[in-house]
């Protein structure tokens, strides 16, 4: 059984949120997909099957992070993506049946994929006592994020502090279903990027995510109305990093990133 591991949201290797893609004929036990995914042990690993023609979507699409199944991941869906069309396994929109709805990957003729997510809703909450001292550093706002985006959107002052952050996992995960998302506007409004941000997910099992592309379906709303923008680039500043283009429209968010298959493998290990 073919395994890759796909740097996404990267235009070079080791860079961007590597995911461990694996193409099945139909999904086996939850255990013995979570046993993968621990032993490949990345942020996620994405496991696909082809449906049957006609219906709403053309591949079964699931996610697990070391801990868990998680309801929506954009970097392994970009992963997946970029493995289908790189191997001539699709071509064009491909259609991925998931827990958080039908979405769709688009190869671009500039070697991109666009990615169609679900808008993530954005409403305003109270600072959580305790929610400061758990990230280090002072809190603007916070908003709370659709269900399955599950996070708290943490605004921070500036740049430098997003970039500064040592956080107190155990403490951050007191304070959402998956993690938190901490954002400041760009230091430099003219540069490669309009906003930054860092992505911390203890609670399932991911201490500091590299790039999350199901972030910035909740990042893009958030930064178009204070930028008066629907086209935007994040960058995710992990010590991995990873730049993503997001283009607001309405009910669905397009995010828009490369991927580089850096390991191309058997799984020994049969389901």
């Amino acid at each position: 059984m073919r395994i890759r591991i796909v740097d996404a949201f990267a235009d070079r290797p080791f860079t961007g949120n590597p995911a461990g893609v694996l193409l099945l004929d139909a999904f086996p036990d939850d255990s013995w997909l979570q046993d993968v995914a621990r032993e490949v042990n990345h942020a996620e690993t994405a496991f696909a099957h082809r449906l049957a023609p006609g219906g709403d979507a053309d591949w079964a699409l699931r996610w697990f992070t070391p801990a868990a199944e998680v309801d929506m991941c954009g970097h392994a869906t970009l992963a997946t993506a970029h493995v289908l069309h790189s191997t001539g396994a699709a071509t064009g929109t491909v259609r991925f049946a998931a827990r958080c709805g039908v979405l769709t990957a688009t190869a671009e003729d500039d070697g991109t994929i666009t990615l169609d997510f679900p808008t993530s809703a954005l409403q305003e909450e109270p600072v959580p006592a305790g929610l400061a001292e758990a990230l280090g550093a002072p809190v603007v706002s916070v908003h709370g994020t659709s269900a399955h985006v599950g996070d708290l959107l943490v605004e921070l002052p500036d740049e430098a502090a997003v970039h500064a952050l040592a956080p107190d996992f155990r403490g951050l995960g007191r304070h959402s279903k998956r993690g938190i998302i901490a954002t400041a506007p760009a230091a430099d409004p003219s540069g490669a990027y309009d906003f930054v941000s860092r992505c911390f997910f203890p609670n399932v099992g991911i201490d500091e995510d590299p790039v999350t592309g199901s972030a910035h379906t909740a990042l893009a709303p958030f930064w178009s109305a204070r930028l008066g923008a629907t086209e935007l680039t994040g960058l995710q500043a992990s010590a991995r990093s990873g730049l993503v283009r997001t283009r607001l429209r309405g009910e669905r968010t397009l995010l828009t990133g490369r991927a580089v298959t850096v390991i191309d493998g058997e799984l020994l290990i049969q389901p």
